[in-house]
């Protein structure tokens, strides 16, 4: 994307050629700083630290490949572009070496050519500082995942401290959307584990996860699961645009890695992408059960999904759902661990029963803790995560 209000510094000892450049650039919107040397160019640099410099070659005191030495080592990301009919083939190779992020020869007959290889340079650079900022936020999330796993490795007391601050904030406002949670683990440590975040200005992603098995070696995959959607977050955006982070793509990326670590665990899985400007649901459902519940205007329903559970197929694929979001409503996400505490003798009873209880709830976290009485339970045979998302509800 241009930039043409970016500040660029014009250094040529040839008055004329210089106030040419700038005016032309000028016109084109760019803020031009101008220094008739090399010597005055480098104290303006330092100064004033303009986005884009454009130099002569041949200059008194500082020639051009010396100033770009001196910009290098002063440790500025700043692009340099040599504008010079002086130089020969090697004066070329020796300036792009020393990092000049283009050279035009003189004299300049179309001034476009310039201001095409400004916006170029510009635009290289801004990508190099947003790749050079995800990937320094990905080394401290790393850096924080490695932490987690060790001390989940060493202690369970702090791996259960480490394992709740991965969790995300409840409740957790999202302009009119509201997200909460709540996770019972059976033993110490849990194999549920729930996440949610922004992806831009107008979408929110959100997953539900169920690791098979319990205790510490459950409790490990949701790290490992936390990572891998960082890592994903990170690996979209390094061109600088988020594309579309569809649910199904998510999925399917975790079944590869869950699968390449040859862990021995796999997840059943619920994720979805709010687009709040268009007022829309995407998800997609890794062989999740139950089904997300869909409260609306006093009723309740199940949403469709199926598909394979994560990481215990390499060929699964998964299908991403749309459906347009009411303007007021809840979407409830349960682990299987809440089967246990629905009346019914078979799971087809306890499937039917659920809806009913969401309506008797409101629609509410704090209505399902009532109406399933988690305040008060003993041991549990199996970890319950609730996720609870609500909009415009009374």
């Amino acid at each position: 994307m241009h930039n043409p209000s970016a500040t660029l510094l014009i250094i040529d000892d040839d008055d004329v050629v210089r106030a040419s450049l700038a005016a032309y650039l000028e016109d084109s919107g760019f803020s031009v700083l101008q220094a008739a040397n090399g010597l005055q160019g480098l104290e303006v640099f330092e100064r004033d630290k303009p986005d884009l410099v454009i130099c002569d070659l041949r200059m008194p005191q500082i020639d051009g490949l010396e100033l770009i030495r001196r910009i290098s080592a002063l440790e500025a990301e700043v692009p340099v572009i040599v504008v010079s009919g002086a130089g020969g083939m090697s004066d070329v190779v020796e300036a792009l070496r020393l990092g000049a992020a283009d050279y035009l020869i003189k004299p300049l007959e179309d001034l476009s050519v310039l201001e095409h290889s400004v916006h170029r340079a510009l635009d290289r650079a801004r990508l190099r500082l947003e790749n050079r900022r995800y990937r320094e936020k990905l080394e401290t999330a790393n850096r924080e995942l490695e932490a987690s796993l060790h001390l989940l490795q060493e202690d369970q007391n702090a791996g259960r401290q480490v394992q709740m601050n991965m969790l995300p904030l409840t409740p957790w406002q999202a302009d009119d959307l509201s997200f909460s949670h709540q996770i019972i683990p059976s033993l110490y440590l849990s194999g549920d584990f729930v996440d949610y975040f922004r992806l831009d200005e107008h979408r929110v992603a959100f997953y539900l996860a169920d690791v098979s098995g319990h205790g510490a070696s459950s409790a490990f995959v949701t790290v490992l699961l936390k990572f891998m959607t960082t890592r994903l977050l990170y690996e979209s955006r390094r061109g600088g645009k988020l594309p579309p982070f569809k649910p199904s793509d998510v999925l399917a990326h975790m079944n590869r890695g869950l699968i390449n670590c040859k862990l021995g665990k796999h997840v059943t899985m619920l994720g979805g992408v709010i687009d709040q400007a268009a007022g829309t649901l995407t998800y997609s459902i890794g062989g999740h059960l139950p089904l997300p519940v869909l409260y609306s205007e006093g009723q309740a329903r199940y949403l469709e999904g199926k598909g394979l559970p994560v990481g215990l197929f390499e060929d699964a694929t998964y299908t991403d759902l749309v459906m347009e979001m009411p303007g007021s409503f809840s979407i409830t996400l349960l682990s299987d661990g809440i089967l246990d505490l629905l009346p019914g003798d078979t799971l087809k009873d306890k499937e039917a029963a659920l809806p009913e209880l969401v309506c008797k709830a409101g629609g509410t976290l704090n209505g399902l803790r009532e109406v399933f009485g988690l305040n008060d339970l003993a041991d549990m045979p199996d970890d319950i995560a609730l996720l609870v998302l609500t909009r415009n509800l009374a």
